[in-house]
């Protein structure tokens, strides 16, 4: 690989930002990165990344670029920022219209928006355990594909751009219903004199293991959630996407749609800045009514 090609930028440094950062950098790749908190651009300087001061600045630092940002907004002003001939690994959840519009917006510039979201938790992009869902030009994302190595175990081309994110929206579909029966699978265990924590290892190992109860399932049982890899608050803006695009589709979501409860008591009881998993909390509290 030509040196010019280990340079890679990041807009957005935040819990997945900052993750796909160090491990890229473990990679050997030299990173740039920007986000407009203060504390995020102190901890990329600390792991060894170069600060730059602009998301323009990133953009002449690499030509391939990474986006993780929280919001349509943040997208939309990255995607007037960027000019020239970059690829861009877009790995937000957010409604494709807006990728879309940021896509046709950069390839006016010359860029090409590639849409990459990610399967994973933001303990599991610490240690670089995500799968790239990729969608977008074929010949753009065959480029990417040794970055993609530096932060993830596994990447899928899914054709046209958009299909990332459609494959994306069924993925935390399934992690929304998956955290909240893992977290009444330890609720009843925990009720019914069992160890918490034996019952995750235990269960695990069994017929009813699911992903999110391995990662947020230790959680639960410690009743810790304050160093949250996916927040709650956040967590409300992902499932707003995912509902509104079932209901495009007049695809039913039973499930889906009765963890809703769940996570808005989550909110109402004070763990918005906490885990999802401390969902596990807003069951506790619960009785069950005779």
């Amino acid at each position: 690989m030509r040196m010019a090609r280990r340079n890679v930028g990041i807009i957005g440094l935040g819990i997945m930002g900052s993750a796909m950062a160090a491990n890229l950098m473990r990679a050997g790749f030299r990173v740039t990165g920007y986000d407009p908190d203060p504390a995020c651009m102190r901890r990329h300087r600390r792991a060894g990344g170069v600060a730059a001061g602009s998301v323009e600045e990133v953009a002449g630092a690499a030509e391939i670029l990474i986006t993780s940002l929280p919001s349509a907004k943040a997208l939309e002003l990255t995607s007037k920022a960027v000019t020239g001939k970059k690829v861009i690994i877009e790995t937000s959840t957010l409604p494709i219209a807006v990728k879309e519009a940021a896509r046709r917006r950069l390839a006016r510039a010359g860029a090409t928006l590639l849409d990459c979201p990610l399967s994973g938790t933001g303990a599991q992009a610490r240690t670089g355990d995500l799968v790239v869902y990729a969608s977008g030009s074929r010949a753009a994302f065959s480029k990417t594909i040794p970055v993609l190595k530096g932060f993830s175990r596994g990447h899928y081309f899914l054709g046209k751009f958009g299909n990332g994110s459609k494959m994306k929206f069924a993925a935390n579909l399934l992690v929304a219903i998956h955290n909240v029966s893992a977290a009444e699978a330890v609720v009843l265990a925990r009720k019914s004199g069992l160890g918490a924590a034996l019952a995750v290892k235990v269960l695990g190992d069994g017929a009813g293991a699911s992903r999110m109860l391995q990662v947020r399932g230790p959680m639960m049982a410690k009743r810790a959630y304050g160093d949250a890899t996916m927040k709650v608050e956040v967590w409300q803006k992902d499932m707003k996407i995912i509902g509104d695009f079932a209901r495009t589709l007049r695809s039913p979501t039973p499930l889906f749609s009765a963890t809703k409860a769940v996570y808005n008591a989550a909110m109402a009881q004070g763990h918005a800045r906490h885990d999802t998993a401390s969902v596990c909390a807003v069951l506790e509290k619960r009785r069950k009514r005779k």
